[in-house]
């Protein structure tokens, strides 16, 4: 009988063991399961990562876009320099063209000056020639003055290196006529504010005795 009992505590005690083995594999189980946290925690940290480079894209993308934008200004700044350079040049052209075109008019306007200027042969001359000579010639000038042709020097305008080309220093009596024009002998011609030709004239000079 006790040895039947003894067998049967033996028998009892298995059961207990494989109990308590169970009980620690549950814990074993339960710490794999508490690592869950340690997991959520790289979640977090890669979350982090993530969120951290999407900022460093997100600056380095703004970055570009500026300079892109920069880049677009500065494009337009010189697109529009360009097409005022070009625009300013082809003024220049325009200007040195008629320029040079009105230059070989100069000569036909001096003759007509000289041929109008002698007025005993001038008056000879058939009325109605004269006449219709004297309109083309008025229509020409109205031509030179709408490209801003202006002839100057006169008789009495005082005398000044930038418009006139002193061909001769005249003494005169009158102090008032010092330093003056006293007599024209090629008409000037400016186009606006460009001296095609100074004019060619004779200064007064007084001196005291």
């Amino acid at each position: 009988m006790n040895n039947k009992e003894e067998i049967e505590t033996t028998n009892n005690e298995e059961p207990i063991i494989n109990n308590q083995k169970d009980d620690v594999t549950f814990e074993e189980v339960n710490e794999d399961l508490s690592a869950g946290d340690f997991s959520e925690e790289g979640g977090e940290v890669d979350a982090r990562t993530t969120i951290k480079k999407l900022r460093e894209k997100i600056k380095k993308l703004e970055s570009e876009k500026q300079e892109y934008l920069d880049l677009s200004q500065r494009t337009r700044a010189d697109y529009a320099n360009f097409k005022k350079e070009v625009e300013s040049n082809r003024r220049s052209d325009r200007a040195f063209a008629t320029k040079q075109f009105i230059e070989k008019l100069l000569p036909i306007l001096d003759a007509y000056d000289m041929a109008q200027g002698n007025v005993d042969a001038w008056e000879k001359v058939d009325k109605n020639w004269r006449i219709g000579i004297e309109y083309i010639f008025g229509q020409l000038r109205s031509v030179l003055e709408s490209e801003g042709v202006v002839q100057f020097g006169k008789i009495g305008d005082q005398f000044d290196p930038h418009l006139h080309e002193s061909m001769e220093h005249i003494h005169v009596e009158d102090q008032n006529q010092n330093d003056k024009i006293i007599r024209i002998l090629q008409n000037g011609y400016k186009m606006n504010d460009m001296i095609l030709r100074p004019a060619r004239v004779h200064v007064g000079h007084f001196e005291k005795n």
